[in-house]
């Protein structure tokens, strides 16, 4: 048992040494376009292999957030309907 932890976690921790790109935040992805797009491109290049990146997911998000933004979308109150609908 003590094997299989110790397997475990220098796998984990090996796994994780790979990563030299620094990670980028939604807001920051957000503010640069040029970096966005590239980002967003290289993962949908390769997404069996990167898509799951936090740089991906972030990229992402982040052009999720400016597309949504730019249609103008309003958050509404949920409608309760077995309340009469309010």
């Amino acid at each position: 048992m003590k094997k299989l932890v110790l397997t475990l976690f220098v796998a984990a921790t090996l796994a994780g040494c790979d990563q030299t790109e620094p990670v980028q935040t939604v807001d920051w992805y957000k503010a640069h376009d040029a970096e966005r797009t590239a980002m967003v491109s290289k993962c949908r290049n390769n997404p069996g292999e990167s898509d799951a990146s936090p740089n991906c997911i972030n990229a992402i998000t982040a052009q999720n957030h400016l597309t949504v933004e730019k249609r103008g979308y309003t958050k509404h109150e949920p409608i309760n309907v077995l309340e009469g609908g309010k």
